[in-house]
């Protein structure tokens, strides 16, 4: 498959399992992180890679934040009582990190400069976010790049040591595919191009 080939075919592996890269491999997909467009050469991003214990410490900091949450809004008590509803989001999002054997947390390191806006700098992180999950991708693993709400949690970002003012650009679950996927069907440039000639 050529470049063009490979990148017209990307999507996401949601179904990962072990191995996870291997250090060699690790280092090349944080080497195509390195290699994102970035205005100024500032390199405002900072890649935290999450494996083994690492994962379980992760899962402890979720539970965390959702459980910060739902003392503010009484689904858990002060005693750790907890409704049913909650006692079941618990468990679920104690199970997140798990979903591959491997996760880079990609987030911003934001720097005051002149002639870089912080969307710039926004925008650099997620560039590198796509190299990588490119780069795995290139070497036969999977790789899928996921928010939701923990992203913007400031419980997570204090435990993941990211500063309040930064921003957790995305976790890139990265492992081995669990089965192999078809090719889903390309999307339509209808609506999205203006040519102007």
């Amino acid at each position: 498959m050529n470049v063009i080939e490979f990148l017209q075919q990307r999507q996401s592996t949601p179904m990962l399992t072990g191995p996870a890269p291997s250090v060699d491999d690790l280092n090349k997909i944080l080497a195509a992180g390195m290699r994102a467009p970035d205005h100024g050469g500032i390199k405002p991003w900072h890649f935290t890679v999450i494996t083994g214990t690492g994962l379980q410490r992760l899962s402890d900091i979720y539970v965390e934040a959702i459980s910060n949450e739902a003392l503010s809004t009484g689904e858990l008590s002060s005693t750790g009582d907890c409704t049913v509803e909650f006692e079941a989001k618990r468990t679920k999002t104690s199970k997140m990190p798990f979903r591959a054997p491997l996760i880079i947390v990609v987030s911003t390191v934001k720097k005051d400069h002149d002639k870089v806006p912080m969307i710039e700098q926004q925008i650099a992180a997620g560039c590198c976010t796509h190299a990588m999950q490119m780069a795995a991708v290139s070497l036969g693993y999977g790789a899928m790049w996921r928010t939701g709400a923990l992203a913007y949690n400031e419980t997570v970002k204090q435990g993941l040591d990211i500063n309040l003012k930064d921003d957790i650009i995305g976790f890139l679950y990265v492992g081995t595919p669990c089965k192999k996927q078809g090719i889903k069907p390309a999307k339509a440039l209808d609506g999205h191009v203006t040519f102007w000639t």
